[in-house]
């Protein structure tokens, strides 16, 4: 593509004078269209021999995956591969559906230079995205255009939920500072059923004591046991109705999976299996309680791209679905948002038939804005209206939590912000206490 110049539009605008000039000088007028016509030509001509130039080459990296919702670092590595200094302005071109920061430069490039570029990209969805190619411009010679290229450098990328989060834990669980994204560890030592070590009393509880090592050694000495492992966790993902909701405008479904995702990692450090389930009205996907990381990349790529359907999902059909095909305990963690208490007791019911085997959660996601909604003091009918209807619903949902509650199961409704912390926290402390 070629773009004309300032400087082409000067020349143009200087075959006026001649024009005008005609009306004294005979003849002078008759020198515009030659005057345009060469200069359209130069036009054209030093711009295909410009559009013939190999000037840069340019090297798109970035991490295997991206995370959705949050900033991700783009690296483009150019160079220039001719033999004089150039300037170039240069454009990246990421997926429609991401926040860019800034993927433009002006650049001046010796012979030989390389340069590393940074941005960063925030996908606002889950998926399957492409990266376009990147936009070079540069002046042709004598200045009268600029041509601009296309490299082809697209590439196809995945929007994972926040697989970033998970350098943060391990960051902070490193330091023993997960306490300041709210996970909370219980102090309670040495608790599990299987046996670890022997180590002297230190204030602990006193039925620890080992009474025969401590005759033994003369001193008290107490048993410490550790959590188990090779534990299964399974996930059951709920794709109804109620997940199509949403929190700031992201849906409730992605604020579940990023709380997935990191209790799939939390569980893989103690070590357990980890199992998945996505279902609405029937049951789309399933893959049974393994370890490892390799489990986690397969449930993450069975679930990047899932969405919430406008279906009523059937909960009874797959807990009995689960049931059948997966009969070791398991701490069975529901991610849904029952928000009525028909709703509830019908997950209440589907859930009775498994805590006679597992360990049951309920996870689900408030919204932050409807406290303030209900706190609003009306000064309009339309506030007036609208708070009652907020009022209505934090009452209809309150009665849901009191039904699960009342069945025996955990339920953990939490604001998005939180979700995560507060179902990792509930998780280990299930492991500290062996209740699996």
């Amino acid at each position: 593509m070629l773009i004309p110049t300032p400087r082409l539009w000067w020349l143009v605008g200087a075959g006026i004078p001649l024009a005008l000039g005609g009306a004294f000088v005979p003849g002078l007028e008759s020198l515009v269209l030659p005057w345009n016509v060469a200069l359209l030509v130069l036009f054209f001509l030093t711009g295909f021999i410009a559009r013939k130039w190999d000037l840069v080459e340019v090297d798109r990296r970035m991490d295997p995956v991206l995370s959705a919702r949050v900033a991700n670092s783009i690296r483009l590595r150019v160079r220039n591969l001719a033999d004089q200094t150039i300037r170039i302005r240069l454009k990246d071109d990421p997926p429609p559906l991401v926040v860019a920061d800034h993927p433009e430069w002006n650049l001046t490039l010796r012979p030989g230079e390389e340069r590393d570029l940074r941005y960063s990209v925030t996908p606002l969805r889950r998926g399957q995205e492409r990266f376009g190619g990147v936009f070079i411009r540069y002046q042709a010679p004598l200045g009268l255009c600029e041509v601009q290229q296309l490299l082809p450098v697209q590439e196809e990328v995945r929007v994972y939920p926040n697989v970033l989060a998970l350098q943060e834990y391990d960051l902070l669980k490193q330091k023993g500072h997960l306490n300041q994204i709210g996970v909370r560890r219980s102090r309670i030592r040495g608790l599990g059923q299987e046996f670890e070590s022997l180590r002297d009393y230190a204030d602990d509880d006193m039925r620890m004591v080992d009474w025969k090592a401590t005759a033994r050694r003369g001193r008290l000495v107490v048993k410490q046991f550790q959590e188990e492992r090779n534990q299964a966790v399974f996930l059951c993902i709920d794709v109804g109705r109620t997940m199509l909701g949403e929190v700031d405008g992201v849906p409730k479904l992605d604020y579940a999976l990023d709380a997935a995702l990191m209790l799939m990692h939390a569980a893989k450090d103690k070590g357990d299996q980890v199992g998945m389930m996505v279902f609405n009205d029937a049951v789309h996907s399933l893959s049974l309680p393994r370890k490892g990381r390799a489990q986690i990349a397969s449930i993450l790529e069975r679930i990047h791209d899932v969405r919430a359907e406008a279906v009523q999902s059937d909960y009874l059909a797959a807990i009995a679905f689960l049931r059948a095909r997966w009969k070791k305990r398991s701490l069975v963690v529901i991610f849904t948002d029952a928000e009525d208490p028909d709703a509830a007791r019908e997950l209440a019911a589907a859930v009775s038939q498994l805590r006679r085997q597992h360990l049951v959660f309920v996870v689900r996601v408030d919204d932050p804005k409807l406290k303030e909604l209900e706190s609003v003091i009306p000064t309009d009918r339309y506030e007036m209206y609208r708070r009652a209807a907020t009022h209505w619903y934090r009452s209809e949902r309150h009665q849901a939590s009191n039904i699960l509650a009342s069945s025996g199961v955990q339920n953990i409704d939490s604001e998005p912000q939180d979700l995560s912390a507060a179902l990792v926290t509930a998780y280990l402390v299930v492991k500290e206490r062996a209740l699996i």
